[in-house]
This record gives C-alpha cells, sequence and structure tokens, in this order.
C-alpha cells in the first residue's frame, strides 16, 4: 500500500499539502494541511507558518515557512513499507530576540462529511459516552454542550492517556490519523479532534493542551490545562510526527496500530521480574496468606500494604467483601484450586473448596449466584446502578471458572454435587432470559430475575458460560444459546465499541469488554470450527489491542514507578473512565495464545507475552518490595493524571490482580518456549 503526498494552490493562493492512501477509491478522500504549524501564547492563536517554498527530496518535500515569531522547516517523507504512512520531521526555529512562551500545533482536517467518528486508543472512543450514562466522564457531542458536565464537541489530551498516542478520526469517507511520541523536546505531547457534521479536524500539540477541562477521575472537573514551552532567542528544536489514512472501515485503525507496535517493539524493552513458575508461587502464597479469610470463606477484595496503618485503624485498609467474579471470587480461588492440587499443597486446595463452597451455596432469590458478599451486611447486588439489580458479566464469570472448576475436579477424582446444582441453576437462568435475538440482557432484578437492562454486552460472557456447561452437563440446549448469542453479540464487535462489561462503570467501553468478546468467540470456533467466530475473535483482539500500551511510558524521575523502573509496554489501561494501567487482560491469556496458534499470527503472540510480562513487574518477591508484602500485587499503576499523580501506584493488593497472574501463570506454561519468559 503506498501513501501519496499532493500539493495544489488553495483559494488563497496558499499552498495545501494532500496525503491520501492508494487504497482508498478517489484522491478526493484526503488530509489537508493549509499551514505547516499554528503557534499559541495561551487560549490565543498568535500565528499560523503558512507554506512559502516547497524542494524535492528523495521520497518526499521539504516545506518552508516563516512567520513574525517562527520559521519552520517540514520534510514529508512517504513510508510505504507496511500500512504505509507520512514520517513529518519538523525544524521549529524561534525569531524573536527576548524569550517566550508558546505552544504549537500541528493540524489536519478530513475531507469529506458526515458525523465523525473518534478514537484515541485506551482513551476515547467514538462518542466515548452516552447521554444517559450513569458514570460521567468526557463525552462528545457534535452540538456542543456543557463543558462543566464534561460534554463538548472538541477535545485536547495530554498523550500519556493514550495505549498509542495517536489520534484517528473518521467521516463517510475515509480515516486520518496523526501519531506522535509521548515526549518531544518541549515535554509531553497531546492529542486532539474537534468535528461536526461538515467539518473533521484532528491535531497534535507541542506541549500539551487538555481542553475544555482537564478529567482527573471524578464526575467533577479540573480547569482547562494548556502547558507551554519557554523558548528561548535563536532556538531550534526538532520535532516528529506520523500522518495516516484509511478507509472509511472502523477497522482500518488495525494496521497502523501494527505497524507503530511494531516500531515501538525496537525502541521499548520489556523487564520482568521474575519467571512464570516464581510468579505463581508467589501469588498463591499471596492470595492465601493476604486474602484468604477463613473466618468468613471469602477472598478479601484488598489488603493493605502497610500492615501497621491497618492493624490502627482496626482493619479498615483491608476490604472484607468479595465478589464471586470480576474483582475476587471463583476466577481466583479456581487459580489457588489448580495451584494447589498440581503441587500438593492441601491448606490451598481446603481453602479454595471453602470459598467456592460459600459461593454455591448462596443463590439469589432470581436463581443466580448474588453478585458480593459485604460485612455486616451479608450477600447483595454489588456496585451497580440500581441496589436490586445483579449484572451479567459478574454473574457469568462466575458461572464461567466454577464449570472449569467441576471439570478440574472431575478429572481429579473428585465431585461437588453442590457446585454442580449452582451451575445448573445460573446456565438455566441465562438460557431461560435469553431473547429471541440472542441478548441476555446486562442487569437483571435480584429477586423476579427480570432483566431491567438490554443495553450493552455485558451478558457476552454467558456464551462461554454455556458452551463449557454444555460440555460438562451434556446439555445441547446450552450450545444452541451460545451459537445464537454470538450472533447477537457480533453488532459490538463490527462496530468497533464493545461496553457494558464492569458493574461500576455503567455502559462504557472497556478494555475487558474486548476480553470477554475474546473469550466468547474463541470458544465458539473452537466448538463449531465455524471461521465466523474466528474472524469476530480476531476483530475483538485487534480492538482489544488498542488499550494495550505500545511504549513505555515516561515517568516523573522521583516517583515510585521511574525508580523501579517500571515498563508499561503491554499494559491495558483499564476504560476512558477509569484512566489508569490494570492486568486484566491475563483473564484471555490462553484464548489470546490459542488465537495466535489458530491464525499463524504473531502479532497476537508477541502483544499477548508483553502483556505478561508486564505484569510480571511489580508481584512482591519478599516482604518489604516496593513496600508491599510477598506475594501482594496492585490493581493501580497511574499513567497521567488521573485519579492520583503520573508514577504513583495504588498502595492495595486486590484478589483479582494476585489471582490474575497466578491464573495466567499456569495457563502461560504450556507456552512457555514460544513466550520465552522464563
Amino acid at each position: 500500500m503506498a501513501t501519496n503526498i499532493n500539493i495544489h494552490d488553495s483559494k488563497n493562493k496558499q499552498s495545501e499539502i494532500q496525503v491520501y492512501s492508494s487504497e482508498q477509491k478517489s484522491a478526493q478522500a484526503f488530509l489537508a494541511f493549509s499551514s505547516l504549524l499554528e503557534i499559541y501564547n495561551g487560549e490565543k492563536t498568535i500565528e499560523e507558518i503558512k507554506i512559502e517554498e516547497i524542494n524535492l527530496l528523495e521520497g518526499g518535500y521539504r516545506f518552508l515557512g516563516k512567520g513574525e515569531h517562527f520559521s519552520v522547516q517540514s520534510d514529508w517523507k512517504q513510508v510505504d513499507d507496511g500500512c504505509g504512512f507520512i514520517q513529518v520531521d519538523l525544524q521549529v526555529s524561534y525569531n524573536k530576540e527576548v524569550s517566550g512562551q508558546y505552544g504549537l500545533q500541528f493540524n489536519a482536517d478530513l475531507r469529506g462529511s458526515g458525523k465523525p467518528t473518534w478514537m484515541i486508543p485506551g482513551a476515547f472512543y467514538k462518542e466515548n459516552r452516552f447521554e444517559h450514562n450513569a458514570r460521567q466522564y468526557p463525552r462528545y457531542d457534535y452540538r456542543g454542550g456543557n463543558h462543566e458536565e464534561m460534554v463538548s464537541d472538541y477535545w485536547s489530551f495530554r498523550s500519556d492517556r493514550a495505549a498509542l498516542p495517536t489520534v484517528f478520526a473518521w467521516n463517510d469517507e475515509m480515516c486520518g490519523a496523526l501519531c506522535v511520541e509521548e515526549m518531544s523536546e518541549l515535554g509531553l505531547t497531546g492529542l486532539g479532534f474537534r468535528g461536526n457534521k461538515e467539518t473533521t479536524s484532528i491535531w497534535v500539540n507541542f506541549p500539551y493542551k487538555e481542553e475544555p477541562i482537564t478529567f482527573v477521575g471524578h464526575a467533577i472537573p479540573e480547569p482547562k490545562d494548556i502547558s507551554l514551552y519557554t523558548f528561548t532567542p535563536g532556538e531550534t528544536v526538532h520535532l516528529q510526527l506520523k500522518i495516516y489514512t484509511g478507509s472509511a472501515d472502523l477497522h482500518s485503525y488495525d494496521p497502523f496500530v501494527r505497524e507503530m507496535y511494531k516500531l515501538h517493539q525496537q525502541e521499548h524493552f520489556l523487564n520482568p521480574w521474575v519467571g512464570l513458575e516464581e510468579a505463581a508461587k508467589l501469588t498463591a502464597h499471596g492470595l492465601h496468606r493476604w486474602h484468604y479469610m477463613p473466618e468468613y470463606s471469602i477472598l478479601s477484595e484488598t489488603a493493605a500494604f502497610d500492615r501497621e496503618f491497618n492493624n490502627n485503624v482496626k482493619g479498615m485498609g483491608d476490604r472484607p467483601h468479595m465478589h464471586v467474579g470480576w474483582v475476587s471470587g471463583v476466577p481466583y480461588t479456581y487459580a489457588l484450586l489448580t495451584y494447589g492440587r498440581k503441587k500438593g499443597i492441601q491448606q490451598y486446595v481446603d481453602a479454595a473448596i471453602d470459598v467456592i463452597d460459600n459461593i454455591a451455596s448462596a443463590l439469589a432469590p432470581s436463581g443466580t449466584f448474588w453478585a458480593s458478599w459485604v460485612l455486616g451486611k451479608g450477600w447483595g447486588t454489588g456496585w451497580n446502578p440500581k441496589n436490586t439489580w445483579l449484572q451479567a458479566r459478574t454473574i457469568s464469570e462466575a458461572t464461567l471458572f466454577l464449570v472449569r472448576a467441576l471439570t478440574f475436579e472431575k478429572q481429579a477424582g473428585f465431585a461437588h454435587p453442590d457446585w454442580e446444582k449452582a451451575v445448573l441453576s445460573n446456565l438455566d437462568f441465562a438460557a431461560a432470559h435469553q431473547r429471541d435475538d440472542g441478548n441476555f440482557g446486562s442487569y437483571y432484578h435480584c429477586e423476579t430475575g427480570d432483566v431491567e437492562e438490554w443495553d450493552g454486552a455485558g451478558g457476552i460472557l454467558w456464551i462461554a458460560a454455556l458452551l463449557e456447561g454444555s460440555k460438562f452437563f451434556e446439555k445441547e440446549e446450552y450450545h444452541v444459546a451460545a451459537q445464537k448469542a454470538g450472533h447477537y453479540y457480533q453488532r459490538f464487535v463490527l462496530d468497533e465499541y464493545i461496553y457494558g462489561a464492569p458493574e461500576d462503570v455503567h455502559l462504557t467501553p472497556t478494555s475487558e469488554d474486548a476480553y470477554n468478546a475474546v473469550v466468547a468467540y474463541v470458544l465458539l470456533y473452537e466448538n463449531t470450527k465455524n471461521k465466523k467466530w474466528l474472524a469476530l475473535a480476531k476483530s475483538a483482539a485487534d480492538w482489544l489491542m488498542t488499550f494495550r500500551w505500545t511504549y513505555n511510558l515516561n515517568f516523573p524521575e522521583h516517583t515510585l514507578l521511574h525508580q523501579y523502573d517500571f515498563r508499561s509496554r503491554g499494559a491495558d489501561q483499564a476504560s476512558p473512565s477509569n484512566q489508569h494501567l490494570h492486568n486484566y487482560g491475563l483473564f484471555c491469556v490462553p484464548e489470546m495464545l490459542r488465537l495466535w496458534k489458530y491464525t499463524d499470527d504473531p502479532y497476537y503472540l508477541d502483544r499477548t507475552r508483553d502483556h505478561i510480562a508486564c505484569f510480571l513487574q511489580f508481584v512482591a518477591r519478599k516482604d518489604g518490595d516496593f513496600n508491599a508484602y510477598k506475594g501482594m500485587v496492585t490493581e493501580r499503576f497511574y499513567n497521567t493524571n488521573c485519579f492520583q499523580p503520573k508514577g504513583m501506584m495504588l498502595t492495595l493488593s486486590h484478589s483479582w490482580c494476585v489471582g490474575l497472574v497466578l491464573y495466567a501463570a499456569q495457563e502461560s506454561l504450556a507456552f512457555n518456549e514460544s513466550l520465552q519468559l522464563s
């Protein structure tokens, strides 16, 4: 595929640069650049550097322009390897005789019309938030909106919010993208966009700016943040970016993400602290020692790093709560059970069985699992928008892993009739409440079982639970229900907008939605050999990779993550609403590795290796390691100015984070020769 540059005189007699791909049907669909740079000194634009001279270069052009404040030499070269893109090198010279503070903006306009669609990988997807969403975070509306409610027709963000510092835009004719590195000679870079039904504009900033407000993770935003660089007389700086164009297909981001990953892979290296065997040993210890509470038969959701503090506040640093899936419960007790059986550690086996017995013994009146148990309150509905709602993902995940526990135990010669009854109750509920079109619904009334919310893909994991349940119980009707659901939920994958998985971020696109889709469609393919399901698994995996860091963040010098040399390549952003790095992608490691085998696509192996390697960091190797205790694992690594300052980490161990390292470490051992992690 070739990327092409055209130059023509616009109506104002200034030259205009046009970039388009030979893949596009017509050269009428292109990115247009009417100036080399826009200069601002706060909110006010003071000049635009226009093209005054054009020279040919090998494989491209050199554009020259000069304004009152700055002179620009801009080299544009076509890179036709892989997906094809334009490499832009800017040499920017400051002309004034006194120092001044300025910001630089590189702008592009997509030709064509239609309501625009956006993606900043990991940080912003389409409109990003529905009007009726119960959670407050940045939302795009082409009509504009109330900035204090985080609604706007334009947005600018810091690049460290993005898993790949790129702003993608689509309209009815094309896709266009601008890509930078996180850092430049002017400091942290930025990404932005503006649009309506007639115009679609994207830009990158040197240094960053955040407007119209700054999102810090809370419902009330901070004011806009426009950073500037102090130029000294005669100073020259060098800046770089990349330009990509593609078709209007919403999946056209994928070739460019792959290409940028390939480049970053050569520059940003991994640094796992431990191998798979040691990680499993440490986290099995951590899960049992710090999260198992035999007095309540639960895995507590959190355990404080600082045990003295925890004792001083009467244990309130720990959270003696347990979800049945998602952030605690069956998936992680399953990991402890399998490890304990394989290693002959009976106390791990006994603890796992104790917790699962407790979960299986307490079904809601609806016939499903309760979502969570809370000390002093007992069984309840979890963190949903309404206190009578149970969420499909939490319940289906618990069901899936309890089927896996039953299968594992049966192979080891152990039977658990109460587990079987609980699983059958949940699977029968899912099959009975499935709509004719295949939708399982996302939220259920805890007493009546009525579906209270049909929107979203929160029920997609029932597919996996039903498929594995069909095998264990030899019930064909479960298999039929799973396939029907596969046809329904494909719309979310094809729309590149899967949302609704976590309880606490109502109808929000998240990396967890991607994991669930990968698991569901890989299992559908394995059970039917229908290549349609494999294609959907691939598409879901590609979307997942937009949440996964391609590069290592530049953390502030005195922060913990800098001092420990934390490598962020392979980490996932939780969601545009919860902007922090997390390890939940370990949930779908076995399915991702099998997807690599089925497709023979090394991209899936490489990016799965990255994720595993990333979270073989910060597993506490001994008491006192990064101020934690042996076997502890945190939930949050802060990559930007959201919730906490960049470079900090949450000083709580989470049962799901510990449990997923234990789960993935065991599941990955069969692929260790290919992964080369120990």
